[in-house]
């Protein structure tokens, strides 16, 4: 059999349930400014199979936001352009319209937004904005949807449901408020759940219930997830792979237990090293990663990092590394003199 034709036959015997949900290819969002056009993501390619969790890390500003609405087509239509493909469940979906997407939003893909006292309307009571996309999606009755939402909210551990169902947002703890944004996500059972910086200024208690409270109800439901934060640690144990960005593009992606065995871009090193450690001293000075990101306007020649980098080489200022594989399975990096070994940096500093 030629090569071909067992591409052929491998294309025809292959079930569903093993193309990707999500296929996102060269995708490259601008935005078009009085200083000029800011490519916030520049050729990001990736896949997320169905049931499995994607952390997407970066400082703010790294273009891990934008990516995400970009996916979703939740960016204003004018002086954007994005090019590229999107790919949901093997649909095209980069070009939709808003009316084609509202058939997508919230019944194929939702997304928890990271300021929930922004993201719910003030004032509407929280029940109602659950409700809101059940009778647009699942055509059913008032009572069914009310019964439905006080389930939702029961769901995502918010006590006495009923009560909280009758609430405003402010009458709500922050805790309580990103809850219920997670409950309206949840509502109409999506496939893809986008979490955005879901735990931004919650404490570190509230913290850890939510991001506990979205891996029970992504293993509860097989729902696939993008974890966006700007913390390693948030995604250590709770993300199947983990890509890193800097500048709009990927700089290093990875299974999550090859990226923390086998690091090599030395800005996710920084990221990891960046981490408070409970074991430290008190008072211990917290590493930080000097200078500032690159101005998207006006993108070095070279790495994106060099400025910032300790490993950097006359190369780097002049020749953009691009996406290479690694001898490990899944991991690839964007790195001309990548770190040896995971401590490395700290290893050199002494």
């Amino acid at each position: 059999m030629t090569g071909s034709m067992a591409d052929d036959v491998c294309r025809l015997t292959k079930t569903p349930a093993e193309e990707p949900l999500l296929s996102v290819e060269n995708l490259r969002t601008q935005f078009f400014t009085p200083r000029g056009a800011v490519t916030a993501v520049d050729g990001v390619s990736f896949t997320l199979e169905r049931g499995k969790t994607l952390g997407v890390v970066g400082e703010s500003g790294s273009g891990k936001t934008v990516l995400s609405r970009s996916i979703m087509n939740l960016l204003p239509s004018r002086n954007v352009k994005r090019t590229g493909s999107v790919r949901f469940d093997d649909r095209e979906i980069l070009n939709l319209s808003d009316s084609e997407m509202r058939h997508v939003w919230g019944k194929e893909m939702a997304m928890v937004f990271q300021d929930p006292m922004t993201s719910l309307n003030p004032v509407m009571k929280v029940g109602k904005q659950i409700i809101e996309s059940l009778r647009l999606h699942l055509d059913v009755s008032k009572k069914e949807a009310r019964s439905t939402g006080v389930e939702l909210l029961r769901s995502v551990n918010i006590p006495e449901p009923e009560k909280r169902f009758e609430e405003y947002p402010h009458q709500l703890s922050g805790g309580m408020r990103q809850r219920v944004m997670i409950a309206v996500a949840l509502a109409c059972g999506p496939r893809l759940l986008f979490a955005d910086e879901p735990t931004t200024a919650l404490d570190v208690t509230v913290q850890a219930q939510i991001l506990n409270l979205l891996q029970d109800q992504q293993i509860e439901r097989h729902m696939a997830m993008i974890l966006v934060t700007h913390d390693l640690g948030v995604v250590a144990g709770r993300a199947d792979e983990i890509a890193v960005m800097y500048g709009g593009r990927l700089v290093e992606k990875a299974p999550t237990a090859t990226l923390f065995r086998d690091m090599k871009h030395p800005y996710t090193e920084a990221l990891l090293q960046s981490i408070p450690r409970i074991e430290n001293p008190s008072h211990t000075r917290l590493k930080v990663i000097g200078g500032r990101p690159p101005d998207l306007v006006n993108q070095p020649k070279g790495c994106a990092f060099a400025a910032r980098c300790p490993r950097v080489q006359p190369r780097c200022l002049e020749e953009r590394p691009e996406l290479e594989p690694s001898l490990a399975a899944g991991h690839s990096f964007a790195c001309h003199f990548p770190v040896e070994s995971a401590g490395s940096l700290s290893e050199s500093s002494n």
